[in-house]
Parts: structure tokens; sequence; C-alpha cells
């Protein structure tokens, strides 16, 4: 046989291999193919926000609990504009979507249940480490019925503006929040309780793979007349975290639980 018929066979096997891939994993091939520096970065943002999630477990193994937890707020930040920055620069691929779903186990999962442990859990030895394995078996969990949602476009009707059960950047501050008090309060011994992460740890996990709607301030639209208002709010907001960010945090966190009734009512509505 020829190099000629050799190299002919060759391309007609690729071309029928490349008809016989999904038309979207042959569109992100496709455009990963050649791709400049300005789009890759938001899978440089998911990064970015997997080595901080990362960084809270170096953290925690040398019992730096603050810059641990805010090591995973850093990674809750980044992960909150990745998604936008490659909607903006129409950057958006299969890839990217697998990669935020991967940072964001490991950071929301993984790190925080493993901070928690390493803080007091350890102390229950095996007992403690059944509640690590739970919470961050649940974020998996919702992270993997997501996923499946988003591919296979099954979102319930009316739930654009809600999450079903706690998103995982909330989860993970939310386990953190006995971490965050303790720190802020060293002096009072119910924030270091094992028993109180534990707690924490069951019903934060519980939370992430129920289906409560949440609120998502993602599509949230605000009239131009409340705009000076939401600017000061996020004023006060922005200075109250760098004057008391321990307190501030779990009290944002606590209001976000709270709404749950809220939120409960108005997905109702939207579904009658």
């Amino acid at each position: 046989m020829t190099d000629r018929k050799k190299k002919s066979q060759t391309t007609q096997q690729t071309d029928s291999l490349r008809r016989r891939l999904p038309e979207r994993i042959r569109a992100t091939r496709d455009r990963m193919s050649n791709v400049n520096l300005v789009m890759l970065l938001p899978n440089m943002t998911t990064v970015m926000a997997l080595c901080m999630g990362l960084s809270a477990v170096r953290f925690a193994l040398q019992s730096r609990w603050e810059f641990a937890v805010g090591a995973i707020f850093m990674a809750a930040l980044f992960d909150a504009m990745d998604g936008r920055i490659a909607r903006m620069l129409n950057a958006t691929s299969r890839f990217g979507a697998e990669l935020d779903s991967l940072s964001d186990f490991i950071s929301f999962g993984v790190s925080p249940a493993i901070v928690i442990y390493l803080r007091s859990l350890h102390e229950w030895q095996g007992a403690g480490w059944l509640f690590t394995l739970y919470f961050a078996v649940c974020l998996g969990l919702r992270l993997a019925r997501f996923n499946t949602i988003s591919i296979e476009g099954r979102e319930p009707s009316g739930s654009e503006n809600f999450f079903m059960g706690c998103p995982a950047p909330a989860c993970a501050i939310l386990a953190l929040i006995p971490t965050m008090l303790s720190i802020e309060f060293p002096e009072w011994l119910l924030w270091s309780s094992a028993w109180l992460d534990a707690a924490v740890l069951f019903l934060v996990g519980s939370l992430a793979i129920s289906v409560v709607p949440m609120f998502s301030f993602k599509k949230v639209q605000i009239g131009r007349r409340f705009f000076p208002l939401v600017l000061v709010g996020l004023t006060f907001v922005a200075g109250a975290l760098f004057t008391a960010p321990w307190i501030t945090l779990s009290v944002v966190m606590f209001g976000y639980v709270l709404s749950i009734p809220v939120s409960y009512k108005a997905f109702k509505r939207t579904r009658d």
C-alpha cells in the first residue's frame, strides 16, 4: 500500500471518529484548539479558587485558623467571578464547567471539612472523621446533581432565581461559623466544641443535598431609584468586613439561612 493511500485512510478514520463525537464535545475541542490568554481568564480564576481551597488545609495543619477561613472565603470570591468573566468574554465551555465543579468540590466540600476536623473533630478520632466524610460526600452529591441537571436541561420551571438546596460556597462558610466565632471570641469554649462542629456539619451537609429553594442573587434586578441605597449598604458591609470580618460573615450567613421561609414562599408563588 502506498503512502498516499495510507494517509487517505488515516484521514478518513479521523473524520469518521470526529463525526461520532457529541456536538458539544466537538465544539469545545474546536474552540480550545487556538485560545488567547484573555479567553483563559475564567479558567485561571477557577484555578485560583482551587489553590485557595487547598491552601486552607495547609494553614489548618499549621493551626492558623484565620488564614484557613480567609483562604476559603477568597475561594468563594474567585468562584463567584469565574462564571461572570466567562459569560462576559463569551468564553464558556464544557471544560470550564467541569473544572469549576471539581474546584467547588475541593474548595467547599473537602477543605472546610478537613479544617474543621483538624480544629476540633480529631478529638473524636473515627467518629469525628465520619462527620467530615458526611459533609464532603453531601457536597459531592449536590455538585453531581447540579451538573446532571445543567447537562440534561431538567431544571424546574420558575427556579431561575433559586438554588435547590444550599449552594456549595455558602455551605462552606456556614460550616465554618463556629470556627469564625471561636477566632473572634476565644474565651467562649462553646464555639470550639466538637459537638457543635459535628452538628453544624451534619445540618449544613443535609441542607446541601435537600431540595429546599434558597435565593440566588445572580439574576436579581434592582430599580434605579434603589442604587444609592444598595451602594450605601455595600459600603457598610465592606467596612464591617474590614473591622470585624468573622462576626460580619457569621451574621450575613445566619441571615441567609433565616431567609429560607421567605425564599420558599417566593418559589411557591412562581410555581402557582
